[in-house]
């Protein structure tokens, strides 16, 4: 089982707002989902393999559409991933995470954190609407939006 931790002092209040809504704004013209997990250190050599356990333990691959997508990120690691599920992960493939990865690498070079995983988000949510286009109120918001802090 997942344990959730209370929100860690990674980003100020302002910047939670920013990718909560930056979330919120890329679910809000698709069916899919995202979901960002924070975290101090990844238990794992490869953050995809955390990812994945994260991924399962917060029930994403249990969207309708196989449409869920999670950014994580280990700060103090230098670490992050992107996951997609497989319907989602079909339609853009490995070169679009490997682009979106090395954007949030870009900005977390200048420890811009918020910034990074803002313009990712907006990026997914881009593809998601693509490919899973809002369908009215056949779509609901499957997972919740906020920021998934771990330790």
């Amino acid at each position: 089982m997942l344990s959730l931790f209370r929100k860690k002092d990674f980003f100020s209040s302002g910047e939670n707002q920013l990718i909560v809504e930056a979330i919120q704004n890329a679910e809000r013209q698709t069916s899919g989902e995202v979901r960002v997990y924070v975290e101090s250190r990844c238990r794992f050599v490869d953050p995809l393999d955390r990812a994945a356990e994260l991924f399962f333990g917060l029930k994403m691959d249990q969207t309708a559409e196989r449409n869920g997508v999670l950014v994580y990120v280990a700060i103090k690691d230098h670490q992050l991933a992107i996951l997609g599920d497989t319907g989602i992960h079909q339609k853009v493939g490995d070169e679009f995470w490997q682009k979106e990865v090395a954007k949030m690498i870009s900005e977390f070079n200048g420890d811009n954190y918020a910034a990074g995983i803002t313009k990712v988000v907006n990026d997914i949510g881009t593809a998601l609407q693509l490919h899973f286009p809002y369908q009215g109120a056949k779509d609901k918001n499957e997972l919740p939006d906020d920021i998934v802090f771990g330790r």
